[in-house]
């Protein structure tokens, strides 16, 4: 096996921005990429989120839009808004978990390591079942928050676990230095978009 590691990236996007929230930082997504391409041959880093459906302008538009011109394959499905008939709270409906689940695992035989953002229990079979496929699974979320952001299922199931606030003097940026639409639109520093053009599109 080459000495180089192949890795992909999975992002859960809510549960990445709502981890970095709790420990008190955004996310700087150009950094991220330059600290996993530091670490291996990054094959593709792939971003998973919600768009809520009939919403004019949604928040979540320009970090979509800024990832997609800046070597992120963005993935996005309608979620819809609807009233809890039990407690009367507007809830949503809708989530990436099946997307990001299938992709992982129909490349799970071409990398050496999947790194998982997400610390959301309901991943521990996925990881269970990329590792039978021969793939290293590397999760990233947080102990450091109480209650701790990663399930402790998760957590025990994957290789390796790396905390968040670990990276957080690599990746992080003050929450008010937020990239703008001027942010440089440079081509990504790796190929992974002809593989998975499936993955571009948006449902």
């Amino acid at each position: 096996m080459s000495s180089v590691e192949k890795i992909a990236l999975f992002i859960d996007g809510a549960n990445l921005h709502a981890t970095s929230k709790a420990l008190g930082f955004d996310i700087d997504y150009r950094h991220l990429l330059s600290e996993f391409q530091s670490r291996g041959k990054l094959l593709g880093a792939f971003y998973y989120t919600t768009v809520v459906e009939d919403q004019e302008y949604s928040s979540i538009r320009p970090l979509i839009d800024w990832l997609d011109y800046n070597g992120y394959t963005v993935v996005t499905k309608l979620t819809k808004e609807f009233v809890d008939v039990t407690t009367g709270r507007r809830k949503m409906k809708g989530s990436m978990d099946v997307d990001l689940a299938v992709s992982a695992l129909e490349l799970a035989e071409h990398v050496d390591r999947i790194v998982l953002f997400s610390g959301d229990g309901n991943f521990r079979s996925l990881v269970e079942a990329l590792q039978r496929r021969g793939a290293h699974v590397t999760v990233v979320s947080t102990l450091s928050t109480q209650p701790p952001m990663v399930a402790d299922a998760l957590r025990r199931q994957t290789d390796l676990f790396i905390d968040l606030a670990e990276l957080k003097p690599r990746v992080g940026r003050a929450p008010t230095d937020r990239p703008g639409s001027r942010e440089m639109r440079q081509p990504p520093q790796f190929v992974a978009r002809e593989a998975t053009n499936r993955d571009d599109r948006v449902e």
